[in-house]
């Protein structure tokens, strides 16, 4: 961190130092190559099984992350979810299949941290949160962003109030994959669309420094399919004063900046804020405070909190507690609502 005055950054405990996990990781698509290298690379975790529908991919990913165990065809999922030799499991299949997974990891007994989105829609976040609660499981979404070194700091310098009492809230997340009504970005049948993709980003983001919203506003326009395209969402706090605004898009890449305004100040995210970014804060028109990170990959902090958790007995993060989740759950549904998107099966 670089800075014009002597504040001090928060101390972040490094991910080497929490407690090691054997992982069982469901779906070996490209998210969970990333979390096994964060993993690997960054922790004393490691990768002790992995389960896939493709047996050829299972296998490829296990040659790569040198993982013993290998589970495919039916029943895959359970098996490693009911391996003794497993501590935790990683849901990293698409987020529309998250409710069945997760609730084979609980029923299992197993720590588990889901994939965001964390499920289709709030009904089915609160039923795989009560059934962790009933079975006293760990659970949590992976929601890696909150527990980067930059929003840690970012937190900090908000709850000691050098923004002074917040104003807005803005972060966006756009991208333009190529339209393909079978692809899971655009079916209906797979949960697709811009909002539970991308918007569960900006909308967290919002979330962590605002809470939940006293009233949701949401605008857009629908693929050929039925599911969202692109929409911007406006938050509302009455009661602090503040607003919030999301943006997320299948339609164009934006330049997925964030913002947090304050009566005395604001903090500038840079490019890419929900991984490991930098930040500037402005107070009185000056650049008071710059903070920048060298960060590899950055899931490893949010792989630390599942074992420190685990180690310390807690049900869940104080960082990303169940009720962070259930509350983003219930913007994007209400959203989805507004805008006329409807899964099958809902």
């Amino acid at each position: 961190m670089t800075a014009t005055d002597v504040r001090a950054p928060h101390r972040l405990a490094e991910p080497i130092e929490a407690p090691p996990l054997r992982w069982g990781v469901i779906g070996a698509g490209w998210i969970a190559d990333v979390f096994a290298r964060s993993v690997l690379g960054h922790t004393r975790s490691t990768v002790q099984a992995i389960a896939s529908r493709d047996a050829h991919r299972g296998n490829l990913y296990a040659a790569k992350f040198d993982v013993p165990t290998v589970r495919f065809g039916d029943g895959a999922y359970s098996r490693v979810c009911e391996d003794p030799e497993v501590d935790a499991i990683y849901i990293a299949t698409p987020h529309g299949l998250h409710f069945e997974h997760a609730l084979l990891a609980i029923a299992a007994g197993k720590p588990v941290l889901v994939e965001k989105a964390f499920t289709r829609n709030l009904r089915e976040a609160d039923a795989v949160v009560a059934a962790a609660r009933d079975a006293g499981v760990f659970l949590m979404e992976a929601m890696w962003t909150r527990f980067l070194p930059h929003m840690v700091e970012a937190r900090r310098l908000v709850s000691e109030g050098l923004l002074g009492e917040l104003v807005h809230v803005s972060a966006d997340f756009g991208g333009s994959p190529e339209y393909d009504p079978a692809s899971r970005n655009f079916a209906p049948e797979l949960a697709g669309g811009a909002l539970l993709d991308l918007g569960v980003y900006p909308v967290n983001f919002i979330h962590d420094f605002l809470g939940a919203p006293g009233a949701v506003r949401a605008l857009g326009a629908l693929a050929p399919t039925g599911v969202d395209l692109r929409e911007t969402i406006v938050l509302n706090y009455p009661e602090r004063r503040a607003m919030g605004t999301a943006l997320s898009s299948f339609a164009a890449d934006t330049a997925r900046l964030a913002t947090i305004s304050g009566t005395e100040g604001r903090i500038d995210f840079g490019h890419d804020y929900y991984g490991p970014a930098g930040f500037t804060m402005v107070r009185s028109g000056r650049r008071e405070l710059v903070f920048s990170q060298r960060t590899e990959l950055g899931w490893q902090y949010q792989v630390a909190e599942v074992a420190r958790c685990v180690r310390a007995g807690a049900l869940e993060s104080e960082v990303m507690p169940l009720s962070a989740t259930l509350d983003v759950m219930r913007v994007l549904d209400e959203a989805r609502a507004q805008l006329g998107v409807v899964f099958p099966g809902e």
